[in-house]
């Protein structure tokens, strides 16, 4: 039974089309992967869907019923929930007063805290969620606060759920306890719109899957019907290799140590320890990748690197010299460039154009500047140059970045720190948010840059990105790193383990 109808839609921003007349249906009971590139439509779809925008044109049904969804609280009216990317909680209130927040039950003038609690904990109970619902949100794991937002859902009685890239930074033993409550609930009757790039999900949890391709629809399909490729190709229009799930064989490090890590320490920003006695090294001609739960020093780590974070103990060294007390710009100088993991806040100045973009860590030296003068005729051939090189797709070297798809935008971060031949890369979630297309550009380029002997740092919560492309692993948790392993020879389960914090397991089912 068709239980969403989206009929007709579109809509315009100025003289952009994000959905140009889309037919969208879902069946009661199934779990329906909506794919697509970057800008190809997806998430203003389901922003009309939620009611966070309105169509120009087109109907939206659900059980053959037009309905109007002029905001959130209609949505949530109608049944339709949506869990976010980015989580919505209040890290102060427990777990119960997050789940019923505007939707208290009363006694009287009164929040009746008994019932409310009550009712998250059978909730919590009946779908396998195991959640306290006396718990304080900020002492609890992603994992668990993901099942907050599930939780709130159901507790508004939600029918159909839209989840955006839900397992984005969950483990591999929290991904499957997600995807065990989801065939849970579609098991119950409810239905679920699955928002991904990764095809593994898609083909694990996902019965059908429909594809957006620059506004409009490709196609609808059976997933036991097809294949990761045939996806992949339907989103870009050509083949794609997608990477995932091919492992490469590692290069064993011969090469040069680049970068020596000893002993580090430091503070987050609340003056609390976040890093606790880091130690490791990268060669020249190999790609270590950091595995993790985000939130367990990753950050820190990158900003004491990159010079944004003073350590309070330990030592860096760069191709054999110190640049622990170095600042940002003379450690660039001596060949170190990063990726950062915000790229719209960090990597980028959105009002800015991609010209200004490319020449903002290079301006003042030579040849783009002379006696203190910028020189515009060397900068605008060197961006149109980079441009090309590396296929930003673009109208203008003066277009503002702000206006790049997430793709593109990546691409101007990649070509402005990989053009320089470092001799180390520290790339965070270099293709977080991005499509198959960008994802396997920028890891061709990562690959490149390891071939012409750098050595690269890549730190990802997307376990398939590193044991694909990483030539090692390292596990980080609680600030410490607590494993290094052949990233050909170990299991998507024991990382896992290691990034839960359960090393000793980890380690013993390896000697098993």
């Amino acid at each position: 039974m068709t239980y969403l109808r989206m009929e007709g839609i579109s809509k315009r921003y100025a003289d952009v089309t994000a959905n140009d007349h889309v037919d969208f249906a879902v069946e009661r009971g199934e779990i329906h992967a909506l794919v697509g590139e970057n800008g190809a439509g997806k998430s203003t779809l389901m922003k009309i869907l939620y009611g966070m925008e309105t169509p120009d044109e087109g109907q939206v049904f659900l059980q053959d019923r037009a309905v109007s969804i002029t905001n959130p609280q209609a949505a949530i009216r109608l049944g339709i929930g949506m869990v976010h990317q980015h989580f919505q909680l209040v890290p102060s209130l427990t777990v119960a007063e997050n789940v019923a927040l505007g939707y208290e039950p009363h006694n009287g003038l009164f929040v009746d805290r008994k019932r409310m609690i009550e009712r998250v904990r059978d909730l919590s109970e009946r779908f396998g969620l195991s959640v306290d619902p006396l718990a304080r949100v900020a002492d609890l794991s992603v994992g668990i606060q993901q099942r907050i937002e599930i939780l709130k859902l159901l507790y508004r009685d939600a029918q159909l759920l839209i989840l955006d890239e839900p397992s984005a930074v969950l483990t591999p033993q929290e991904v499957d306890d997600l995807f065990d409550v989801l065939r849970r609930l579609v098991a119950e009757g409810r239905t679920a719109i699955f928002i991904t790039h990764k095809m593994r999900e898609i083909m694990d949890i996902c019965q059908r899957v429909t594809v957006l391709r620059r506004g409009k629809i490709v196609g609808t399909t059976r997933v036991v019907d097809t294949n990761p490729a045939d996806i992949a190709q339907m989103m870009v229009g050509r083949d794609v290799d997608t990477l995932q799930g091919t492992r490469r064989s590692p290069v064993t490090a011969t090469g040069e140590t680049r970068l020596i890590v000893r002993d580090l320490n430091a503070d987050d920003d609340r003056g609390l320890p976040a890093l606790r006695g880091i130690s490791f090294s990268v060669h020249s001609g190999e790609i270590v990748g950091l595995a993790g739960v985000e939130g367990n020093g990753q950050r820190e780590l990158l900003e004491v690197l990159v010079g944004l974070l003073q350590p309070t103990q330990g030592d860096i060294v760069l191709n054999g010299q110190s640049i622990t007390h170095l600042r940002s710009r003379q450690r660039r100088e001596r060949g170190l460039a990063v990726i950062p993991e915000d790229r719209q806040h960090e990597g980028l100045s959105q009002p800015l154009s991609i010209l200004e973009n490319l020449m903002s860590t290079r301006y003042y030296a030579p040849p783009l500047s002379r006696l203190g003068f910028l020189l515009p005729r060397p900068m605008q051939q060197l961006a149109a140059q980079l441009m090309q090189q590396y296929d930003i797709r673009a109208s203008s070297i003066a277009l503002r970045v702000g206006a790049l798809s997430g793709g593109n935008a990546q691409k101007v971060v990649v070509a402005r720190e990989l053009s320089d031949n470092p001799a180390i890369l520290i790339g965070s979630q270099p293709t977080r948010g991005l499509d198959v297309a960008a994802a396997r550009f920028v890891h061709d380029q990562l690959l490149r840059l390891r071939d012409a002997g750098a050595g690269i740092l890549m730190i990802s919560a997307d376990l398939d990105e590193l044991l694909t492309i990483s030539d090692r692993l390292l596990v980080i948790f609680g600030g410490r790193i607590v494993g290094e392993l052949n990233s050909a020879a170990t299991t998507r389960e024991q990382i896992g383990l290691l990034m839960a914090g359960r090393t000793e397991t980890a380690v013993q089912e390896v000697q098993n």
